[in-house]
């Protein structure tokens, strides 16, 4: 037999766009009555005629069919004042509940260059940095982090607020979990901004370092929205290689700066092809456009990401490859973004008291087997290919938990070769070599420890029973 608790319970999974709560919160559901497998009830809303009130009632009608032993289903609309309607929902203001570090939205200029992918690694490479992580999919239209995330259930609410699902350490929360499959969104500006009110009002997130916000393509409502509602620590730009990419990416960039949002630094997704065979790289979407206007506008370059199988594997089976494959090379580029992510955060906050000795005034390459860098400070270090490559500090060639050195000396080819290098921010740097790795990012304070002249050798090697005699 139906009961009145099972309906509301349907109704419930569906947010009121004026309020941002659920229909049954925002007491939007009016004199439920049950007849056998008929149903009828009232919904009050202030939305005017038109295709965004069709949908809510249209929706409203699907969640209680879905209900079993419903067969029938009458809805009566009433109007509502849209000031009476608000004050039913009771949306707190988010700045003022928000108990969260750092906010962070992950943006892109245009869609398929996988931002979704992105935001979704770097949250939980950042979990597994120490971090307190949570995700908010903000992507109306085509939300992906419960496919990403591998959870598609509405979360519970308690106490009048939605708790988030934790998945892989993560909170999360998406519009994708309230949506019946296959159901696209028809909103406009005004429910959007409720929408953004729901997500960072009403859902708990407790205390968090991190909360990474993965954003809909372009520079729409949803991103001035959350600009104007609470303050953001700064974004984070993907863009694939090619020029076509890179140059709508640069729209979302000028967005951020008017909306005095500070850009923390780019990522460049897809970035290349290594075949697991032969170790070759090739760059099939082309590169240097996302690399080149980051410094030429002195922005930091968080990374470049590979295109790779084992990303897209994983992604497709709800376990990104950063928690399915920890210590594959893929998932070390997310972890090596995360860490640069956390650095330059921590060195916009420390401001002029950072110790600029420790940045680089020039990194020249004099030679495919040489590296030259050229100090704030003034002094001089130069090292040669093969010692970087052995001294690589990844978790591929080093055992973070011990130190332990796990690369040996013999398998690495004495005419490695230094295909690229990449600035990450002022952090430090990462090479690509000519036997296909590319994971490591060496810190500047790690290069400088690293140089072996007379004025920088410290008893660093002698702890650990290595001298890599690095610079010459």
């Amino acid at each position: 037999m139906v009961t009145e608790s099972e309906i509301l319970k349907s109704l419930s999974n569906i947010i009121n766009p004026i309020t941002g709560q659920d229909l049954v919160t925002s007491a939007s559901v009016k004199d439920v009555q049950v007849s056998g497998d008929r149903v009828a009830f009232s919904l009050e809303t202030s939305l005017k005629p038109g295709p965004e009130k069709d949908h809510l009632k249209d929706r409203a009608r699907s969640a209680v069919l879905s209900v079993p032993g419903v067969k029938n289903v009458s809805i009566t609309v009433l109007s509502k004042s849209p000031m009476a309607e608000r004050a039913a929902g009771h949306v707190q203001p988010a700045e003022r509940i928000l108990n969260i570090k750092y906010v962070i939205p992950v943006a892109s200029g245009k869609g398929g260059v996988g931002k979704s992918t992105v935001s979704a690694n770097l949250a939980i490479a950042l979990s597994k940095l120490g971090y307190r992580v949570g995700l908010m999919d903000a992507d109306v239209y085509g939300p992906s982090i419960p496919t990403l995330m591998g959870i598609h259930e509405p979360p519970r609410q308690e106490d009048g607020k939605i708790s988030p699902h934790v998945r892989y350490g993560i909170k999360l929360i998406s519009m994708g979990f309230f949506l019946p499959k296959g159901e696209a969104v028809i909103w406009r500006g005004p429910m959007l901004h409720k929408m953004i009110d729901q997500f960072l009002g009403s859902v708990n997130w407790g205390e968090l370092d991190f909360l990474m916000i993965d954003l809909p393509p372009g520079t729409g409502d949803i991103q001035l929205s959350l600009c104007q509602k609470i303050p953001l620590t700064g974004a984070v730009i993907v863009s694939t290689p090619q020029d076509l990419a890179f140059q709508v990416a640069e729209k979302a960039i000028f967005m951020f700066e008017k909306l005095h949002t500070p850009v923390l630094g780019m990522i460049e997704n897809m970035s290349g092809y290594v075949c697991k065979n032969c170790g070759s790289h090739e760059e099939i979407f082309g590169s240097g456009g996302a690399r080149e206007y980051a410094k030429s506008h002195r922005i930091a370059f968080l990374g470049a990401i590979p295109l790779a199988a084992d990303i897209r594997i994983s992604s497709d089976g709800g376990k990104p490859v950063v928690e399915a494959e920890n210590s594959s090379a893929s998932a070390q580029s997310f972890i090596a973004i995360a860490k640069g992510l956390v650095a330059e955060l921590q060195l916009r906050e420390r401001g002029e008291k950072s110790d600029t000795s420790l940045f680089p005034r020039e990194i020249n390459q004099p030679g495919k087997d040489k590296i030259e860098i050229i100090w704030h400070d003034g002094h001089e270090s130069r090292y040669n290919a093969f010692d970087l490559r052995l001294a690589c500090p990844c978790a591929m060639c080093i055992d973070e938990n011990t130190g332990r050195r796990l690369i040996r000396r013999e398998s690495i080819r004495k005419d490695v070769q230094l295909s690229s290098m990449d600035r990450v921010g002022r952090y430090g740097v990462t090479f690509r070599w000519s036997d296909g790795h590319a994971t490591g990012i060496y810190t500047f304070e790690y290069l400088r420890r690293l140089c072996s002249c007379p004025a920088c050798r410290t008893d660093a090697d002698a702890k650990t029973g290595v001298n890599y005699g690095i610079a010459r």
